[in-house]
């Protein structure tokens, strides 16, 4: 076994972990990333925008299947499942190569450790793999080994192979005739109403309620309502048993409206996500750790307590997304890299967006997040029913909640669902940051006829109340 001394070393390779490596080294050379493969990051191999070319692929087969509205009919739409999928992972891997080539132009050979690094001491990483056998012995750590598709061992070992998660869907070479995802979350969600959408048989099912992230009650509701129209959706469902069917899989499952039993050729467990740091050896350091085996960190330095290490994107199970892991690797590795001397990193306004459709959108703090910490508001609203340009183009439903304090009238945050969520997500976002009042937000220009209008409405709804004295939500501590 091999030995090195570095200064530095990240473990991880995806999107915080690069984000570290350039941090860490405008402060020192003697830097490492450890990566056990494949390179690439989760986000282009099978995540963000994978997911994004499949959601592309059917929303142009429902834009061909929905034009009658306009008055065009469309004749013989149909959809070449294999033809979709060769443009889903031929596009995938251009991305893929895209990261690829900045880190063989960014990162040494010498500083790239191919290999699954486990601590053995506090500050000593064994790193082994292919030919590869090296102990570290490193002054400052970085964990940013990212996270994984989490799914109940009972299932796995019931349905071997037709078991799968949102990764596996991007290996396909063709689309399957049906697919049973389990989970409402923004992932099920999303892949859900795509394969929908691209003819394949799906059938979506939550445990709760509500669908999506979406805190806001009126919201989620109308969530509920547009979701159960526009896919076949079973909310409040209770898994009563599953089984290999052959080369399918058969479930049973129980609903308010009933019980169900429905043969497919996969389950898709859309079910969370895992923080891969299960298998870091942990238990051979002093870390200390909380309920969830994650070191306690500081959120804005992201160091781990009393110890020379940080951990940054969805290893912490903090933000995880993918421009929050970004700005948390930069975080982490400069603070790694100028150690002892630490810095609070800059923390955006938290942003959501669920890219379904209706698009969802939380932008600041939620309507959840508000009460939860008792913090006066007022809420302004609009619904996209009858507002102008969506009607024109078709996309009229979801509604807007936009979040004030009475006493400053500073915005604090928003919820949506409808068109362009992730547009205006963006501008609210950028508002709340910028720390902007209702009257300064209504200051700025709106054009017309566009999707924005909509924003502007809600916007004066909300001054109109704070103007008025309408009783506002959370004004007693604990209502």
């Amino acid at each position: 076994m091999q030995e090195r001394k570095v200064e530095v070393a990240i473990i991880g390779a995806g999107s915080a972990g690069l984000s570290a490596w350039r941090a860490a080294r405008e402060h020192s050379d003697k830097v490492v990333v450890i990566d056990a493969g494949p390179l690439g990051t989760t986000c282009a191999r099978v995540g963000c925008m994978p997911s994004k070319l499949l959601i592309a692929a059917a929303d142009a087969a429902h834009r061909a299947q929905h034009a009658g509205a306009f008055g065009i009919d469309v004749q013989g739409v149909r959809i070449d499942g294999r033809r979709v999928m060769q443009r889903v992972k031929s596009e995938r891997d251009r991305f893929v190569g895209f990261v690829l080539e900045d880190m063989d132009r960014s990162i040494e050979d010498e500083n790239l450790l191919c290999g699954r690094a486990r601590f053995v001491a506090d500050g000593v990483l064994r790193v082994q793999g292919p030919g590869l056998d090296v102990q570290v012995q490193a002054e400052r750590i970085v964990i940013a080994t990212g996270s994984r598709p989490d799914a109940p061992a009972a299932w796995r070992s019931a349905l071997g192979e037709r078991l799968i998660v949102n990764d596996d869907v991007f290996d396909w070479t063709d689309l399957p005739a049906s697919v049973a995802v389990i989970g409402t979350g923004v992932l099920g969600q999303e892949i859900a109403q795509a394969l929908h959408r691209l003819g394949v048989r799906v059938r979506l099912l939550g445990r709760g309620a509500g669908v999506g992230p979406l805190t806001d009650p009126a919201l989620a509701a109308l969530a509920g309502e547009l979701f159960d129209a526009a896919l076949p959706l079973h909310r409040e469902a209770e898994l009563l048993d599953l089984a290999r069917d052959g080369d399918g899989v058969s479930l049973h499952w129980r609903t308010p409206g009933g019980e169900h039993r429905e043969r497919f050729d996969f389950l898709l467990a859309a079910t969370g996500r895992r923080a891969n740091i299960d298998v870091l050896g942990l238990e051979n350091t002093s870390l200390p750790l909380d309920a969830h085996g994650t070191p306690r960190f500081d959120p804005l330095t992201l160091q781990v307590e009393g110890a020379p290490v940080f951990i940054a994107g969805d290893a912490n199970r903090d933000r995880p997304l993918l421009h929050e892991a970004a700005d948390e690797g930069r975080i982490a590795g400069g603070n790694a890299g100028r150690w002892p001397a630490l810095e609070q990193g800059l923390r955006r306004t938290p942003l959501t967006i669920a890219f379904c459709e209706p698009q969802i959108a939380i932008a600041g703090q939620s309507h959840t997040a508000l009460r939860a910490a008792h913090t006066a508001f007022a809420t302004g609203a609009v619904s996209f029913v009858d507002q102008g340009r969506s009607r024109v183009m078709g996309v009229n439903a979801g509604a807007l909640h936009v979040y004030a304090t009475p006493d400053s009238r500073r915005l604090l945050g928003a919820e949506m669902l409808g068109p362009a969520a992730e547009h205006i997500g963006h501008l609210l976002a950028w508002s709340v940051q910028r720390g902007e009042t209702v009257d300064t937000a209504l200051e700025q220009p709106f054009y017309h006829p566009v999707i924005e209008e909509g924003l502007r409405t809600a916007l004066r709804d909300l001054r109109r109340k704070l103007d008025t004295a309408t009783p506002c939500e959370g004004c007693t501590p604990g209502d």
